[in-house]
């Protein structure tokens, strides 16, 4: 018996390369596509001119907070449909997307609401600057519907990853984001006989591409009977014990994004009252940090995948030896990307139309950030990969929010209010959040009491992720 289980560990670990490419490779070039869009957006916004970007980089701030509630859902809802899908139950996969769903979709009522009907109040919170509080009103009014399109979206998208299909929200992000650029082609600078909109042009452009999007990922998910195809009677019903130990799970998870999503909000707060200059730089590095985090976050869905599937087939043995693999890949590939983004940031800051100043600016900020990327990768694949996967939501919430609230944010204000750090040196001080967190996971990790059964029924042998 002992020596059937080491062949089955030893044919899991030839597998186990081929199986994490598979599933993280399409994930990885949906959010390099994603990430893309910002990049280009970005650049297109910022041949408007500084006070533009400042305020596009603002206003989005609360697509921001939405879209990692709508993270915070998915994930939750992932945990459940990645072990249902391992033990075979696809009516409990269902009820728990409807569960989302629902949820998903007040939030992007109540945020769409606000974006529309008061978005000078919401510009207001980070700046005084009139023009940049115009552009950013003139923003949100359009971009506020598309937060409906989103929370869609990644509900189903989420679902489908889960059940090993990573293709299909790759190839829709695909048109929906090539259709995104060349609307901000045209709609911003008025080519081909467009209107030449600018900042509202580009809100425009998203907001089309956004539901274009929906259109197209419900209508391949329900054309080609998908195992999320859910029928509508199973996404409107909701056993009472399913949504309790929905809630019991996933609202750790849905508080984790909120609170860390304010949390990073209110960096923003403390960076925006260092000048414009610094708000255009911090929205050009942060562009650039996401083409590189791509790949990690490919590895962390990945790994939410790999070891929620094996924890539903009740393999627990096989999904602490994935743990320990997934750790060492992720912060070797940090090292790699840190590297990178160091050795590439002057050239990277050439694209955009920044002033000398900002452009030494964000080239010393991308090198900082390259830093810190490795601890951020451990992280990436501790929190959202092994500690999430297994259930063990409610631990992986105090970590994060113990490091932004307490370390995070204060290291922010003092350092940009107090100290008056460069905006490169305060990257670093805020930082060490990521080492504190990094601590308390790998301990957590270690001491193996991360995992959670949630399925109960055991998997036949036909439903192998």
């Amino acid at each position: 018996m002992k020596t059937q289980t080491l062949l089955d560990q030893h044919e899991s670990s030839k597998d186990f390369i081929v199986r994490l490419i598979q599933l993280s490779v399409p994930i990885m070039l949906q959010n390099l596509l994603s990430s893309s869009v910002s990049f280009v957006d970005t650049l297109m916004i910022g041949l408007v001119g500084e006070s533009a970007l400042a305020a596009v980089g603002l206003a989005n701030q609360m697509f921001f907070l939405i879209v990692l509630f709508y993270f915070g859902v998915s994930s939750g809802a992932a945990i459940f449909v990645a072990q249902f899908w391992g033990a075979g139950d696809r009516k409990k996969m269902h009820q728990v997307m409807g569960i989302a769903l629902v949820i998903s979709l007040l939030g992007a009522l109540f945020a769409a609401a606000v974006s529309i009907l008061i978005p000078g109040t919401i510009m207001r919170v980070f700046t005084n600057d009139p023009v940049v509080i115009a552009y950013g009103m003139e923003y949100l009014r359009i971009v506020g519907v598309s937060y409906l399109f989103t929370a869609v979206v990644m509900i189903y998208s989420a679902a489908l990853r889960s059940t090993g299909d990573s293709k299909t929200p790759l190839f829709i992000s695909l048109f929906s984001m090539s259709l995104n650029v060349v609307l901000n082609y045209l709609l911003i600078f008025g080519h081909w006989g467009f209107p030449q909109m600018g900042v509202a042009g580009a809100a425009l452009a998203t907001t089309i591409a956004r539901f274009a999007e929906v259109v197209l990922l419900l209508g391949r998910v329900y054309g080609l009977k998908t195992p999320v195809a859910a029928p509508l009677r199973s996404l409107v019903s909701f056993p009472k014990p399913l949504v309790k130990i929905y809630f019991i799970t996933c609202l750790p998870v849905i508080l984790n994004e909120m609170f860390w999503s304010l949390g990073m909000t209110t960096y923003k707060i403390a960076y925006s009252r260092m000048g414009i200059e610094v708000i255009a730089s911090v929205n050009v590095s942060e562009a650039i940090q996401g083409l590189f985090f791509v790949v990690l976050m490919g590895i962390g869905n990945a790994s939410a995948i790999m070891i929620g599937n094996r924890i539903g087939e009740n393999n627990l043995t096989l999904a602490k030896i994935y743990a320990n693999r997934l750790l060492k890949i992720s912060v070797l590939t940090g090292f790699v990307l840190g590297i990178g983004l160091a050795l590439t940031s002057s050239i990277l800051v050439l694209p955009f139309n920044l002033s000398a100043e900002v452009a030494q600016m964000t080239t010393l900020s991308l090198i900082a950030l390259g830093i810190l990327i490795p601890i951020k990768a451990f992280n990436m694949v501790s929190i959202v990969g092994i500690l999430r996967s297994g259930g063990d939501t409610r631990f992986s919430m105090l970590a994060e929010l113990a490091g932004v609230w307490f370390i995070g944010v204060p290291f922010a204000f003092i350092g940009a209010l107090l100290l008056h750090m460069p905006i490169y040196y305060l990257y670093l001080f805020v930082g060490l959040e990521e080492a504190f967190k990094l601590v308390l996971g790998l301990r957590r990790i270690r001491s193996g009491k991360w995992i959670n059964r949630l399925a109960d029924t055991p998997a036949p042998p036909s439903v192998i992720a």
